[in-house]
C-alpha cells in the first residue's frame, strides 16, 4: 500500500519526466519513448517492465555469459540521451507504471529476464518470493560492480532481512550511489 501511495505522489513527476524526456527520445531516431521488457515477478510470473528507452531502434541483444544484459559507458548501441538516462538512472522512472500496476515495489530484487531463469541454480529461485523492486540491496550497495549470480545471492539476503529500517536504508543508500555514479557500467566478457 505505502509502495502505490508514493507512487501516486510520484506520477506528477513520472509526467514532467516523460514531458522533457519523451520529446528528446523520440526525436533522436524517431523511435518508441519507452523500452518494455519481459521480466519474472513475484512468484515467477512474467510481466513488463517499463524503462525509457536509452538504446537505439533495432539494436542488437548482448548477453554476458552468465545471461545477465552487457553494459557499458561506450557502448555503440546507446543514444545520447540514452547515456546520460543511464548514467542518472532516470531511465528506471517509468517502473513506476509498474508499481502502480501492481507488478513491482519500490523496494526489493532488481527483476530477471525471464529467460535467465535458466540459470537458475537451487535456491536461487528464492528471489521470487517477494514484488522485483525499482531499487533493491544490490543497486543500493554494489549496482552493477558484481557478477549476476552474486547479486541474486544479494538478493536473498535482503529477502531473508526485510524490514521497514532496511527499505530505508536502501532507499537513502541508493540515492547517494545514483548521485556518485558509482558502478553504473561494469565490463563484462560478452558471450557469443
Amino acid at each position: 500500500m505505502l509502495d502505490v501511495l508514493l507512487s501516486l505522489i510520484a506520477i506528477p513527476f513520472l509526467l514532467l519526466f516523460i514531458c522533457i524526456f519523451g520529446p528528446i527520445i523520440y526525436l533522436e531516431d524517431r523511435g518508441p519513448i519507452f523500452y518494455k521488457a519481459m521480466r519474472l515477478g513475484k512468484g515467477g510470473k512474467p510481466f513488463t517492465m517499463y524503462k525509457f528507452r536509452s538504446m537505439k531502434v533495432n539494436a542488437p541483444d548482448i548477453r554476458n555469459e552468465d545471461g545477465s544484459t552487457y553494459n557499458s559507458d561506450d557502448d555503440p548501441r546507446l543514444t545520447r540521451i540514452g547515456r546520460f538516462l543511464r548514467k542518472t538512472s532516470l531511465d528506471e522512472v517509468p517502473q513506476l507504471i509498474n508499481v502502480l500496476l501492481g507488478d513491482m515495489s519500490l523496494i526489493g530484487p532488481r527483476p530477471d529476464l525471464v529467460e535467465q531463469m535458466k540459470y537458475y541454480e537451487k535456491g536461487d529461485e528464492r528471489k521470487l518470493e517477494v514484488r522485483p523492486g525499482i531499487t533493491g540491496y544490490n543497486q543500493a550497495y554494489y549496482r552493477n560492480a558484481v557478477p549476476w549470480k552474486q547479486r541474486i545471492q544479494h538478493d536473498i539476503y535482503y529477502i531473508d532481512n526485510i524490514s521497514f529500517w532496511l527499505d530505508v536504508k536502501i532507499l537513502f543508500k541508493t540515492v547517494i550511489s545514483v548521485l556518485k555514479h558509482k558502478d553504473v557500467y561494469v565490463e563484462q566478457k560478452k558471450a557469443g
